[in-house]
């Protein structure tokens, strides 16, 4: 892995999948046939802040799930897709529509299909029970597993290399 922390004064953009990553993975069905994922509120409060911070925040995930939107919805992050097939071109989307280098762009994956796309940014991160393959290519790797705060982890670093963390917006939620 390479200096993680020296990557982090270009960041504006903070990517996430979904599934394994703001949450643990697991999917609980209900009786009406509703898929229910538990999220973690430290990476709620990371997430929040961040966007109120002015940066860049999206989801990219492959599932289809009302409630993926809803719960990013309710922390501001706007820019939430799901049913993605193909990341790569999402992702090339995303970047021409914001203008971003690759530089720019933390992205934290868990799983064969953030792989392409994690090749493509300059800063690639994962929880700690991702996929080897996926540990393999990133420049950091959380100590936290996914849905358990990995996610504010690698944004509170960033905003903490960029003098951000402790700033006025961050004591409201």
């Amino acid at each position: 892995m390479s200096n993680f922390k020296a990557l982090l004064p270009a960041v504006t953009t903070f990517i996430f999948d979904y599934d394994g990553v703001l949450t643990d993975g697991s999917v609980l069905v209900d009786a009406q046939g509703e898929a229910l994922r538990l999220s973690n509120v430290k990476d709620g409060y990371a997430l929040q802040l961040a966007v109120k911070l002015g940066y860049h925040v999206a989801v990219i995930s492959g599932a289809v799930c009302p409630t993926t939107v809803i719960r990013m919805h309710s922390l501001g992050v706007t820019d939430v897709y799901t049913g993605v097939p193909d990341k790569v071109a999402k992702l090339k989307e995303y970047m021409a529509e914001k203008h971003l280098d690759a530089s720019q762009i933390v992205y934290m994956g868990d799983d064969i299909p953030d792989y392409r796309v994690m090749q493509m940014v300059g800063v690639p991160v994962c929880p700690a029970d991702a996929a080897k393959e996926i540990m393999d290519i990133c420049v950091y790797i959380s100590h936290l597993g996914g849905g358990r705060g990995c996610a504010r982890d690698v944004i509170e670093q960033t905003l903490k290399v960029q003098g951000k963390w402790m700033s006025d917006v961050a004591h409201y939620w």
